[in-house]
């Protein structure tokens, strides 16, 4: 029996575990500790491809099993996350208001849902087509078309984690974050540039020259010190960056 190939599938097998584990939490509305095994999924997601390269046992299973689990970890967790985030400032906009509601509600089996923070499970509708379309895709192997699954979800649990972590003096985070329209801008504007026409470099190295490599390696340097500058804050700009410096490479 050749252990060896079965190492990268482990890995992914990881991710699905830590994205069932992301979805309990997010169904629970702890949003924090959702985002947390969100990034241990995108951890091992990250390291089973390059097992899967350096090891040479790169099969079609492997492909497949990786959009299985991004499809968990970086599909229905964001869409729970942003769903909950709309439902928070939900409860916000109810308190200051008297009770009065700016979205509609459903009555489901004695439940009672409000319809516009549904709107946010339209990120995870966006994320399976992307993952459907990169499948059959054979000109994403060393690049993206469309922001990648795991980059777009890194972008909306960094929202719950500037609510809970940042305390910035000079802007209301709570007041913009926990807005209707900011969270229908962001939730529209991911799930377009998760299927947009546009080619993003992927952090994939075939070998670790610099030379071959410095787009990679100077993204890699900026987004460490904005995180140690800005912390949470930062994950937006680095996503921001990633667009923006894909866009002048090209």
């Amino acid at each position: 029996m050749n252990i060896k190939k079965h190492i990268p599938n482990f890995i992914t097998l990881l991710n699905v575990f830590c994205g069932c584990l992301a979805i309990i939490f997010a169904v629970k509305n702890q949003l924090e500790i959702a985002a947390f095994f969100v990034f241990l999924g995108i951890f091992f997601d990250f390291f089973d491809g390059l097992a899967a390269r350096l090891l040479k046992v790169q099969s079609e299973l492997g492909l497949q099993l990786d959009s299985l689990a991004d499809m968990i970890t970086s599909g229905v967790v964001p869409g729970i996350v942003m769903y909950q985030l709309f439902n928070r400032a939900l409860d916000i906009h109810e308190k200051v208001n008297d009770g009065h509601s700016w979205s509609d509600t459903w009555h489901w089996f004695q439940n009672e849902v409000h319809i516009l923070p549904l709107l946010g499970l339209l990120i995870t509708l966006a994320s399976a087509y992307r993952l459907a379309k990169f499948n059959i895709d054979e000109n994403q192997t060393s690049s993206f078309i469309g922001l990648p699954t795991p980059a777009n979800t890194l972008l909306i649990v960094s929202f719950p984690l500037i609510l809970a972590y940042q305390d910035i003096t000079v802007i209301d985070v709570h007041a913009i974050i926990l807005n209707k329209w900011f969270l229908i801008t962001m939730t529209l504007l991911s799930s377009y540039l998760l299927n947009a026409k546009i080619s993003l470099f992927a952090l994939k190295f075939k070998d670790w020259s610099f030379k071959k490599n410095m787009v990679k390696y100077i993204f890699i340097i900026l987004s460490m010190l904005l995180m140690v500058i800005l912390q949470f804050v930062a994950i937006p700009i680095i996503i921001i960056l990633y667009v923006l410096i894909s866009l002048l490479k090209k």
